[in-house]
């Protein structure tokens, strides 16, 4: 064939540097703009010395997994420490959808690639994402100095020469390789939910039990996000505090709403708050974590404060059968009920998991001078939010199996697409 003329395959196949480029600083560009609109609305953009840039990188780190290690320091008579553990999953979520469409539209089209294709296009997105994550830890570090507050705190203060500083850097080694682990699972995630993507032909007869039950799955997650976001939006709307509300959608949306998921499908977190930390919305789940003690956060403990809250369990059963229903109709006709159940069984399962291990939250703070710690003055705190893990796993699978079931037999007379009816020329 003439090279005037390139194949159909060349044209189609075309996943070179260029692309891969695309795709990485388009995602780097989607999660940047998310975080520093969110930080902006939460009000970092005043925080001294010109850190809020700093700041907003620090957030994409630990949004793709890397580690953000915080320091203290308050001279030689005082000690400060501080720690903090937690994904912003809004920033995530964008990232991962953006370079999950970066890395699919040019396998587009195609029915079968070949495993050392697929392996070659990942890795130049891989070796890019390494740079980007090399510039990032490099440029996410700052220090702050912290006002002692009230005036016996700044007494003290100024009698012993203490001025505290609060700072934060990026631990390098873990960063590249938690964000190396973040790409791998976005982009396996990104061609098991993609009914289009191409896959190597010895995977093709798994695609037919695995792809629409992960399918469901993320199209679960993503409802749960919407529906966030539209109540959040109500409530801005009618009681105020915009920004504030704001920075929430855009910062932690998933980490609100997909915890009340796992609420719903009766799963128990274990957490405490104290000082002046805080969860952002919604308020009941502040009320029942303030405590000295550590407090469990579940239906009934919420029901405690907030009878609305069992309305959770209904979401999740009509979103649950929901999916199930649509996870049967993308699934070939011949497929038992039994065995969509098993696979949403597996699949829920495997959701709840991964939403208890990114949802959890640690957060402290405290001062001490001449080994006197607590000085209060809001300078103390901690907030902490831990699942019941195998409990939580092991309910997802059971609302897995039954609802998994139950919204398989209506998807039966629906015709699949590409189905012909026997009897039909």
């Amino acid at each position: 064939m003439s090279p005037l003329f390139p194949s159909d395959q060349a044209v189609v196949a075309r996943h070179g540097w260029v692309q891969a480029v695309t795709a990485v600083l388009s995602a780097l560009a989607a999660m940047v703009l998310v975080a520093a609109l969110g930080l902006w609305g939460a009000g970092a953009a005043d925080l001294p010395d010109g850190a809020f840039p700093r700041v907003v990188m620090a957030t994409v780190v630990t949004a793709v997994g890397g580690t953000v290690k915080l320091s203290g320091s308050a001279g030689g008579l005082a000690d400060s420490k501080a720690g903090l553990t937690v994904i912003p999953l809004s920033v995530t979520l964008t990232g991962a959808l953006v370079l999950g469409a970066g890395f699919l539209r040019p396998l587009r089209h195609r029915a079968v690639a070949g495993g050392r294709e697929l392996a070659g296009w990942a890795a130049r997105i891989a070796v890019l994402w390494l740079v980007a994550l090399v510039v990032l830890a490099l440029t996410a570090r700052q220090k702050f100095k912290l006002s002692l507050g009230d005036d016996t705190l700044g007494d003290l203060g100024d009698l012993f020469g203490v001025s505290p500083e609060v700072g934060f850097t990026t631990d390098v080694p873990p960063t590249l390789f938690f964000g190396l682990l973040w790409l791998a699972g976005v982009l396996v995630l990104a061609l098991l939910v993609s009914r289009r993507a191409p896959l190597p032909g010895r995977l093709l007869p798994f695609q037919e039990s695995v792809r629409p039950a992960a399918h469901a799955m993320v199209i679960l997650l993503l409802a749960y996000v919407v529906l966030g976001t539209l109540v959040a939006l109500v409530v801005a709307a009618t009681r105020g505090h915009v920004p504030e509300t704001f920075a929430v959608i855009l910062l932690g949306m998933p980490n609100l709403v997909w915890l009340t998921l796992t609420l719903g499908l009766g799963a128990t977190w274990n957490g405490k708050v104290q000082g002046p930390f805080g969860l952002p919305m919604p308020h009941v789940l502040d009320e029942v974590l303030r405590s000295k003690d550590t407090q469990a956060l579940n239906l009934h403990t919420l029901a405690a404060h907030d009878g609305r809250v069992w309305w959770l369990l209904v979401l999740d059963a009509v979103l649950l059968l929901a999916v199930a229903f649509l996870m049967a109709a993308r699934s070939p006709a011949r497929v038992p009920a039994w065995r969509h159940a098993v696979h949403l069984a597996v699949a829920l399962a495997l959701t709840v998991l991964m939403i208890c291990l990114l949802c959890r939250i640690s957060a402290r703070f405290g001062l001490s001078v001449l080994g006197i710690g607590d000085l209060g003055g809001g300078l103390g705190g901690q907030l902490f939010l831990k699942p019941e893990l195998w409990t939580a796993v092991g309910l997802g699978a059971l609302w897995g199996l039954v609802t998994g079931f139950l919204g398989a037999l209506p998807a039966r007379p629906v015709r699949r697409k590409g189905e012909i009816k026997q009897g039909t020329g």
